[in-house]
């Protein structure tokens, strides 16, 4: 009796603090939704229920953007995150599929040389390949924002590894003997088996494309129709600088895709963290 107590004063406390920091976690956002539905003069009072409630906020962003650019930028960071998106999909997979299920001489080192990319950070090499763009002439366009997707990465290539080794080995074996190719075992077997894993590096990537904004201020051109809406935002704070409802609404409408894109693929996306890493 004594014990079952104690577990239960152990479960209050542990759902207490879980509350307490849900609460902290979410109340800027709620305050972030409240504030971009509310006037401009009532952009510093507590309340989270607007009153009077006004669209005028999306409307300033909507008509106040240079050159009318807002929705070209929502469509180039759309654009962008996407194209990147399929490309580390397409590129991790290809990468995880040979250092899990093909067996070679040194793969075990070359997955460890990867890894240690890892602690490289993605600044240092900024400037070898903004002269490598420079060289190609593809400064200016969005290409220097997608083409490095295509190249792999060692995090996605991690990722899907771990899920990789937790397909069963027998499956190959038995496509190999009925005469498959390492493309058609990769294309047949491996992918299908490791959506989850998939749709958790998909969010991953578009999330962190989505929000990027130091790559797009040093490749693209100060163009509004050109850019992403990151760096459209990031503009137009200067301009709306003392109008909070204003940047609030931008900042709503900036996270809206991601909402989305994390509500259709929550179950892969906590089904793929749960079970990557499973085995090594």
């Amino acid at each position: 009796m004594k014990i079952s107590t104690q577990k239960t004063l152990l479960d209050i406390l542990t759902y207490a603090i879980l509350i307490v920091g849900s609460v902290i976690m979410i109340a800027p956002f709620l305050w972030m939704v409240a504030t971009a539905f509310k006037v401009p003069a009532d952009q510093f009072t507590k309340t989270l229920i607007p009153n009077p409630a006004t669209l005028q906020n999306f409307n300033v962003i909507w008509d106040k953007m240079p050159d009318k650019a807002f929705p070209h930028m929502m469509f180039n960071s759309f654009k962008i995150a996407a194209l990147s998106t399929i490309g580390q999909l397409l590129t991790c997979a290809m990468g995880a599929f040979a250092f899990s299920a093909v067996r070679f001489k040194g793969r075990n080192l070359l997955f460890t040389l990867l890894l240690i990319t890892m602690l490289i950070p993605s600044q240092v090499a900024l400037i070898p390949n903004f002269i490598v763009f420079g060289w190609l002439h593809l400064i200016g366009s969005q290409w220097p924002l997608i083409l490095p997707a295509f190249w792999g990465g060692a995090f996605g290539t991690f990722l899907l590894r771990q899920y990789f080794l937790t397909i069963p080995h027998e499956l190959a074996e038995a496509a190999r003997v009925d005469g498959a190719s390492l493309i058609q075992i990769f294309w047949n077997i491996y992918l299908p088996n490791a959506r989850p894993a998939l749709a958790a590096l998909a969010i991953f990537v578009f999330l962190g494309n989505w929000n990027d904004l130091l790559h797009p201020l040093i490749y693209l051109p100060t163009n509004a129709k050109l850019t992403t809406l990151t760096v459209g935002l990031a503009l137009f704070q200067t301009q709306f600088s003392h109008r909070h409802t204003v940047l609030m609404a931008g900042a709503l409408i900036s996270i809206i895709p991601i909402i989305v894109v994390f509500f259709f693929a929550q179950k892969q996306f906590i089904e793929g963290i749960s079970l990557t890493g499973l085995k090594r």
